[in-house]
This record gives structure tokens, C-alpha cells and sequence, in this order.
């Protein structure tokens, strides 16, 4: 059995150096118990790495890594609770989908009908039941996701490893298993650590989220969190579309000398003849571009005294030929003025 109420990962101030590459500086790092926890992050920015310290397949150069506790730092896998997804599936091609998912019970020399009955669990929950006795070759891409998933999970792990496992998929079957690992998760209620670079993706299915640039971790929080209140530039800039705004023009519209970043969405867009309410931020300008792309559009705006701002609004009343025609006029932008995020230059 687990303690719940410690860590389910804990790193105290690990560090993972290749010679001169710091691909992993001091983090200090808890998840949760329970919890699907992302890793984001653009390529070499250290994500992978502390997955693979945490599986065990690379160890700190310094620094400790706890499962439940227990100082794993130098352990090898084979003795730590977890298990990984990869996102090649690396299934075994001359075996059946039962027997890839079995695999790892045989190693732990598990009675064959408890093995059967486990797949069985396994095959239901992923929802390929009646798939055991097809090789991997005649599965979708999404299906052999599915085995892969099971085999990891038919063990019971304390802590689930996946490592950008929907990256071969194509957009339409990744969002659609972007809800189901979830749903999986909540069900098994077993702890996932996510790694991917797609923004979207860590926004969609984690708890919290850890954002990595550089070997450092920029910022942990809730998916709203690091959205609505980025801690630097750069989370502003990799997670969604931001505006960032500094010098005379942030002094311009707030009257301080502060960077700050606004959201597009967060931006109403109206006529000079608006009166916006007294706890917005406030500024004109012409719009320059007008792009359509059906749900919503997006609108430049070149600001009065320089510099300029994205605006997004969804399209709920209008048509292409509605929105094109603001083109090259004057307009007011305002938003509430705790929707921007101050941060340092």
C-alpha cells in the first residue's frame, strides 16, 4: 500500500549534467498522490530527463529523488513501482495483444488465471475487449496506444510514466485520446506524469503542471493557473498567445514603468465612442490585419503612439464579410485591468 499523504515524486534539488549541459539544474519538485501531472516544455528544456531519473534509466548527478518516501535516486528500475509509456508503444510484434499485456506477469511468475483475468481487466478498461488474440501489425495507432497503456498498467504501478505517448497520433485521434487517458486515470486512480511540448495537450489534461526552460523549472500550477497568471515571459509566450507589453507603451496605458502580458481573448474590441468601466486599461488604435478562421478571429491592432496588440473574439454573431470590414478603422481596446499578468522585463 501507498502513504498517501506523502509524495507520490519528490525532488530535492536534483541536478543532471551531461559535461557542460546542465539539462537538469536543482529542481525541486512534489506530486501528488493521485494526481496527472505534466512536464512541459519545448525540446531540451529537461522535461524527459527527469522522467527518465524518475523511471531510472538515467541518475542524478546530484540531488534525491523520493517515491512515497523511499530514496530512489539510485535504484535501478526494475526496483521501483513504476512503469513507462513510450511513445513508439514498443510492443512486442510476434506476440498477441494478450500476451504483450501479460508479459510483465509472467516475469513476476503471476498464476496463468489470475494473468487471464487481469489482461481480461486490462482489455476491458482500455476498451479493446476481444482484441487479445490480434498481433500488434493489426491494430490503428490509437489501439496499439491502448495495449501499450494496459501492459504498463496490468502491474499496478504507484506511478504511471508517459513519455509524449500521443505524439504519433494524428489531431483528431490525439484529442480524442487526450480525454480518454484521463478518464483512465480518474478510474485506476493511479499516479500519471505526463511529458510533452504541446501546450494545448498539458492544458486539456492535467491537475497541475510543471513548465521546464533550460533545465529550470519556470513555473508549477493548476492548467488555469499558469494560464490566467504566468510567472515569466517565457511561460507567457510558450503557453497559449499572449501580448506582451513594456516601456512607453505599458506606461502609456497602466501610467507605471512595468512589463506586463494580456491575453488576446481577454481584449474587447469597440468603437472610439465606447466608454469602457472605470477598472479597465484603455487604449485606441487602427486595426491593420483581420484574419477569419470561422470560430473566431483575430484582429492586430496598431496602437496610437506605437506598438501594437492581438485581439481574439469568438465569432457568435458574425459572418467573414462582418469582420473584414473593420479593417483600417479606428477602434477603443480595454480589459479589466486583473487581467494582466506583471512580470520582469
Amino acid at each position: 500500500m501507498t502513504n498517501q499523504s506523502l509524495p507520490a515524486i519528490k525532488f530535492d534539488k536534483v541536478s543532471r549534467h551531461f559535461g557542460e549541459v546542465r539539462a537538469v539544474d536543482e529542481a525541486d519538485l512534489e506530486i501528488r498522490d493521485g494526481e496527472f501531472f505534466s512536464m512541459l516544455g519545448p525540446s531540451g528544456s529537461g522535461k524527459t530527463t527527469c522522467l527518465r531519473m524518475i523511471a531510472g534509466f538515467d541518475r542524478p548527478t546530484s540531488g534525491h529523488i523520493f517515491l512515497y518516501g523511499q530514496d530512489v535516486s539510485n535504484l535501478p528500475p526494475y526496483e521501483r513501482d513504476v512503469n513507462t509509456v513510450f511513445q513508439d508503444y514498443a510492443l512486442f510484434p510476434h506476440m498477441t495483444v494478450a500476451e504483450n499485456i501479460a508479459y510483465g506477469l509472467m516475469v513476476k511468475n503471476i498464476a496463468k488465471p489470475e494473468r487471464v483475468k487481469r489482461v481480461d481487466e486490462m482489455l476491458e478498461l482500455v476498451q479493446l475487449s476481444g482484441f487479445g488474440g490480434r498481433k500488434p501489425s493489426q491494430l490503428s495507432g490509437g489501439q496499439r496506444q491502448r495495449v501499450a497503456l494496459a501492459r504498463a498498467l496490468v502491474n499496478h504501478p504507484k506511478v504511471l510514466l508517459l513519455d509524449e505517448p500521443l505524439g504519433a497520433l494524428d489531431l483528431k485521434l490525439r484529442q480524442q485520446m487526450q480525454v480518454e487517458l484521463k478518464a483512465i486515470q480518474k478510474r485506476v486512480g493511479i499516479t500519471f506524469i505526463f511529458v510533452t511540448h504541446d501546450q494545448e495537450e498539458a492544458l486539456t489534461m492535467s491537475d497541475r503542471i510543471a513548465l521546464f526552460n533550460k533545465g529550470k523549472i519556470e513555473q508549477i500550477g493548476a492548467p488555469s493557473e499558469i494560464y490566467e497568471h504566468p510567472a515569466s515571459i517565457f511561460v507567457a509566450n510558450f503557453v497559449g498567445t499572449s501580448n506582451l507589453v513594456s516601456g512607453e507603451v505599458a506606461k502609456r496605458i497602466t501610467g507605471a514603468d512595468i512589463t506586463f502580458s494580456v491575453r488576446p481573448e481577454k481584449i474587447h474590441l469597440g468603437s472610439v465612442a465606447e466608454n469602457p468601466p472605470s477598472d479597465s486599461y484603455t487604449t485606441d488604435g487602427i486595426v491593420r490585419d483581420v484574419v477569419y478562421l470561422g470560430l473566431y478571429t483575430r484582429y492586430q491592432v496598431e496602437l496610437d503612439g506605437g506598438g501594437d496588440l492581438v485581439v481574439v473574439e469568438q465569432n457568435l454573431k458574425t459572418t467573414s464579410m462582418d469582420v473584414l470590414k473593420i479593417k483600417d478603422q479606428r477602434v477603443r481596446l480595454y480589459w479589466n485591468k486583473e487581467h494582466i499578468s506583471k512580470m520582469g522585463a
